[in-house]
């Protein structure tokens, strides 16, 4: 009998950088602000790390907007 999975496959879509631009801030403007490293936003960006809560936080009071504005979850059927 084989168990069923109970968390569906899902995958993380960062919002970062369309907040960003939509701010008009460039990486190393957003970087000043929020004190994440330019290389970390670069890398969040195009979506080659999973930032950390802090991290998350950090980014989304220099942007003015909730953590939950940062990403989504996406549900793979």
């Amino acid at each position: 009998m084989e168990v069923e999975k109970l968390i569906p496959e899902y995958r993380i879509e960062y919002h970062l950088y369309d907040l960003r631009t939509r701010k008009n801030l460039t990486d190393r403007e957003l970087s000043k602000l929020s004190g994440v490293s330019k290389t970390q936003i670069n890398q969040i960006e195009d979506g080659k790390v999973n930032p950390t809560i802090r991290t998350l936080c950090s980014l989304s009071l220099a942007l003015g907007v909730p953590p939950g504005d940062l990403f989504s979850i996406l549900i793979n059927p």
